[in-house]
């Protein structure tokens, strides 16, 4: 499958622009030195107020990251890390906030500049501060996260979603899904079900739509499982909320693996009559399911334009022999000797000249049904030479070469398994060249 995680796409990188600028909204700085008594007062309940939302900087730290700030909005990464580091080098020891916010910045410029380990490095130092703000510590084991996704390190990846779990009342729907992708690029996909299925639960209660990427994801994992009933809910669930044609394709893949070829049929015809781009093989399989259920004519006519109009069907034997059967099966004996042609010519062996040559006795054509066989035994490797030449030798008779006839019902007689057969007819064709011969007499 293809996946579509959220920290691969558009929307993972807005979301580390808007964690770090919220981060950085979230600093305080002191400015006590500056205010009067009754604004360090009103300072002074913010601050306790805001305790746990956002600790407290020093003027200085607090401009050094401003300016490290402007330095990453003119795309001058190497100042910015210089800035940042300035920071880290002060003689007059850092608060845990104050490094914890110079590491959060130094590793939204790494991401910037596309070294995810040097971020995810940088993240860690964030993490390892004590007493950083609930906030602060969730959005930056969540980015940890999603990088170690995008460095394709799942082991770590779910190592950490499961501590950003551990210190949360209430995980969010996108951190069961994270915790869910993570245990299902592992393979473990017994664990990453019930993590999926909570993260969409959770989307439903509260009125939102699931989104069509974990839905996917879904159907992935009970695909692997062959749990193909759920399956067919969670196709149901995309055709509902994310209409499209592939989803029924799907579906109608589904119900041939629980053995309901005829809503198997009743999708694909849908999708056929609705002018759904298909391949040769979903062509082909919609034809064999209108064989299937006794409508040869539909099928002949979808094999018939998938080759002659779409272009899409396979030009090979076993295409061509499927649509003379369906022709034959609908009794357009006419139409199914074509497409039986072509096969014959494809095949290595003259079998199929054979079944040319039985469409054209049932159409009286016997000229044209010699002719054919004759193809079919000059091709060789016929499962019965015997039977062939007493077709032959039928079809002569029926155009009064008696003669001929006979030689080809002598072949088949030298084969014990037609040497009966083969022995009424040479005895009816002689029987048939002596009334000829006294036919003659009486007339002259």
């Amino acid at each position: 499958m293809s996946m579509y995680f959220f920290f691969k796409s558009v929307a993972f990188r807005t979301a580390i622009v808007v964690m770090f600028a919220c981060s950085l909204l979230a600093i305080e700085p002191v400015q006590a030195a500056e205010m009067s008594s009754k604004e360090k007062r009103i300072a002074d309940k913010k601050a306790k107020y805001k305790s746990k939302k956002a600790a407290a900087m020093s003027q200085p730290v607090y401009k050094k990251l401003q300016k490290a700030q402007k330095f990453i909005e003119e795309k001058k990464y190497s100042e910015a890390l210089t800035e940042l580091a300035s920071i880290r080098s002060r003689k007059k020891r850092l608060s845990s906030y104050e490094a914890a916010q110079s590491w959060n910045v130094t590793a939204y410029v790494y991401y910037l500049q596309a070294d995810n380990k040097q971020a995810i490095n940088a993240y860690n130092k964030v993490l390892e501060k004590s007493e950083l703000p609930a906030a602060l510590t969730q959005s930056t084991l969540k980015t940890v996260s999603q990088l170690y996704f995008i460095e394709e390190d799942y082991k770590k990846a779910l190592a950490t979603i499961q501590k950003l779990i551990a210190i949360l009342e209430s995980p969010s729907a996108d951190v069961y899904m994270l915790h869910g992708q993570a245990y299902y690029q592992l393979k473990n996909y017994n664990k990453a079900l019930p993590q999926i299925k909570k993260a969409v639960a959770l989307y439903r209660e509260q009125g939102r739509t699931p989104k069509e990427n974990w839905l996917l994801l879904l159907r992935v994992i009970y695909h692997e499982k062959n749990d193909f009933k759920n399956m067919r809910i969670v196709l149901e669930n995309l055709l509902e909320l994310y209409p499209k044609d592939r989803y029924l394709q799907s579906l109608a893949g589904v119900y041939s693996e629980l053995g309901d070829t005829h809503k198997q049929l009743t999708m694909m015809e849908s999708l056929y009559e609705r002018g759904y781009k298909q391949t040769s093989g979903q062509i082909i399989n919609l034809a064999n399911l209108y064989l299937l259920h006794g409508t040869p004519y539909k099928a002949a006519k979808v094999l018939q334009e998938g080759i002659e109009k779409s272009k899409r069907v396979k030009l090979t034997e076993r295409n061509y022999r499927l649509l003379s059967q369906a022709w034959y099966q609908a009794r357009e004996d006419a139409k199914s000797i074509p497409p039986m042609r072509e096969a014959a010519s494809l095949s290595e062996s003259g079998e199929l000249y054979i079944r040319i040559a039985q469409a054209y006795m049932n159409l009286d054509e016997f000229d044209e049904a010699a002719k054919a066989i004759k193809q079919g035994l000059n091709k060789g490797g016929l499962k019965r030479n015997d039977t062939a030449e007493l077709m032959l030798g039928m079809a002569l008779f029926n155009q009064k070469k008696l003669k001929q006839a006979s030689v080809y019902f002598e072949l088949a007689q030298k084969d014990k398994r037609s040497e009966k057969t083969a022995g009424q007819w040479i005895a009816y064709v002689k029987e048939e060249i002596r009334r000829n011969d006294l036919l003659k007499a009486a007339d002259l």
